[in-house]
Order: structure tokens, then sequence, then C-alpha cells
């Protein structure tokens, strides 16, 4: 220990360059003059607070432990004990000293190491690994290792070198874990001789060169605009299909629509006859189709008047040709042997003239 000299025992002044020390005890003490440079007289005040604290506890030769934390005793050089937390006697006079200090404290030390992977990439691997020594094994703690943090950090970059090379990238981001887990097995089997527990060992973070995250984000990107195409192309494909239904449907309830008013125009048109045939004595089918013929013609030519933006194409005729068709629909009816087949005969040709109006009015229409 060393008490400085001067009038005032208890001063607290800053000490200038010739002050004088005298070592009356032995003490471990770090103060260095050679170190001083600007700041020598905050040094030395730092430096004189703390032996005037300690001072009244070494001369009696107490030491104090602190919480968490463990004292090496030597006698004359050699280990004689671990100090526990608490104020311990250090008999200086007969050979005991205070060796160190060892902190029982979780510390973390933060190892990063550059290697490669399976497919040549060269990655930044970070891991982070969280060790304590034990009190039971103090004395290895203290004196087996000169330096642990630097031990520790050999055993990370042999085991990370070890296993990264055997993984493609995309396999090392994916097995961090596994890395982390033989990172601290052999840890934990090295370092446990030397009286250090490996609590936890984690991979915190996989850094590849800057091209090779752009090309990875590429990648990704191009899947996803893959992905997005198919599903575009999927959903055109079913509005077509859907689309395709809803016409054909469309067209099914037309032609069902057609053919219930070309059937209700049959009926209604055979009804007219027959009931034309009972109600006026000595008509014949030849005189009532003449009628009706005559009807139906003048009125397709006033629908066909009527239509401001009609696109019909007229052929010569005149209303004698109706004669012409009213004499073929005579000689179909004397071939008939039967008043069955002249009603079929005489519908033939009403489907065949109904036929001959929807395609003018479709050419209207285009």
């Amino acid at each position: 220990m060393c008490e400085r000299l001067g009038n005032d025992a208890n001063s607290t002044s800053k000490a200038n360059s010739d002050s004088a020390f005298l070592c009356v005890t032995p003490l471990n003490c770090d103060w260095n003059p050679s170190t001083l440079g600007s700041n020598r007289d905050h040094q030395l005040d730092i430096l004189w607070i703390q032996l005037k604290t300690d001072k009244m506890g070494n001369l009696f030769c107490c030491v104090q432990v602190g919480q968490s934390t463990v004292a090496i005793k030597e006698r004359f050089g050699k280990f004689q004990e671990v100090m526990q937390p608490g104020c311990h006697c250090v008999p200086w006079f007969m050979g005991s000293q205070l060796a160190g200090k060892l902190s029982l404290r979780l510390q973390q030390l933060d190892v990063k190491c550059e290697t490669k992977t399976k497919d040549n990439v060269f990655v930044n691997v970070v891991a982070s690994v969280q060790y304590r020594a034990l009190a039971d094994k103090a004395s290895d703690a203290f004196y087996r290792l000169s330096n642990t943090r630097s031990q520790i950090q050999a055993y990370v970059f042999d085991v990370i070198r070890a296993c990264v090379p055997k993984l493609n990238l995309d396999d090392a981001f994916e097995q961090k874990n596994e890395i982390a887990k033989a990172v601290e097995d052999e840890l934990e089997k090295a370092m446990s001789a030397y009286g250090y527990e490996i609590v936890q060992t984690l991979i915190v973070d996989i850094e590849p060169d800057e091209r090779v995250k752009r090309a990875m984000n590429e990648i990704n990107a191009a899947a996803r605009m893959r992905l997005a195409a198919n599903e575009k192309a999927e959903a055109e494909k079913i509005l077509q299909i859907k689309r395709a239904e809803g016409e054909a449907e469309s067209k099914y309830l037309s032609g069902l629509g057609i053919a219930r008013q070309r059937q209700a125009i049959v009926d209604g048109l055979r009804d007219s006859v027959l009931g034309f045939s009972e109600n006026v004595p000595g008509t014949t089918a030849k005189d009532v189709m003449d009628m009706v013929l005559v009807t139906q013609y003048f009125d397709t030519m006033k629908e066909i008047g009527a239509a401001s933006k009609s696109s019909a194409l007229f052929i010569p005729h005149g209303p004698g040709a109706i004669r012409d068709v009213a004499t073929q629909i005579r000689d179909g009816l004397l071939q008939a042997s039967t008043q069955v087949e002249v009603f079929k005969t005489i519908l033939l040709c009403l489907l065949l003239l109904l036929h001959s109006r929807g395609r003018h009015f479709s050419s209207e229409e285009s």
C-alpha cells in the first residue's frame, strides 16, 4: 500500500510533481508514473482516493471481496484458497497476498468469422458466446488460462470453418441452430476442463457479400413475378371459361325461346286454319293458306319498311310470287292421302317461310 506524506492526512488536494510516496505494505498496484501525461494530476487524485479508502483495511490485513466475485489467495506465491464474497484476513506480514479476483458474472463474447460455403460464397458469420467461470473451479479458471477470450475465439473459428463449408448458402441460413449447437458442444467440452461453463451460443448473423445479397433479392423477385404471372394467366383462363359458359347458356336459352316462339306460331296458325274452315263453309285448305301467306307477306314488308337503317337486299318479285308458293303447297296437299299429312305439309311450309324471315332479320341486324 502506498501512503501519501503531507501535513494533513485528510487532505484531498491534488498532488503536485514533487509529492513523495512511501510503500508501507505490499499491494499489487497498477499505478505507473511513466503513463502520466497531461492528465497526471487527475490520475494521482484517483489513486489517492483509492489508497485512502483501502488504507485502513490493508493496514489491518483485511480484504473485501464483492458480490458475484471470488478472490485468489496465495502464500509465498503458492495458491492457498479461493475467498468468497465478504471480508477476509490476508496477513501480508506472513507471506499471504491477494493474487487477483475472478468475476462469476455471465459474460458475452462476439466473434466474427469469415468463411465460405459449399457453393463458394464468402460469408461473415457472427457468433455470440455467453460464458461464466464456475465457483467450484475458480482456481482452474484463474491459473490455467492466460487469455480466456482468445481461447474461446479460436474454438469458434475452428468449428464454424468446419461446418459452414459443408452447406450451401441457403442451407446455412436454414441451419443456423445446428451450427450454433455444434459450436456450443465443442466449447463446452473444451472449456469445462478450464473451469468455465458455456451457457449458450448463438449465431446472430450470416452476412454474405453485398452483390450476393442483391442477386438473391433479384432471384426472389423474379420467382414472385413468375408466380404472379401464373396466377394472372390462371385468372384470365377462368374468366374466358366462364364467359364461354355464359355464352353457351345464353345461346341455349335463346334457342329454347325461338323454338317456343315457332311452336306458338305453328299452334296459332293451326288453330286459325281449323277455326276458319269450320266457321266458313265451303272454304278449302287452299283458300286458307293463300290468305295466310298473303298476310304474312304484307306483315314482312311492313316491318322492313319501318326500319330506318335496313340493309335488306330486294330482288324482283311481286304478289304473284305468292301464288307460285300457294300452287306448290296445293300440289303437295293434293298428293296427301289423309288430313294428318295435309297438316304436316302445311306446317313444314310455314316453318320454311319463318326461316326465310328469320334470315332477313339477321342480315338486317348485322
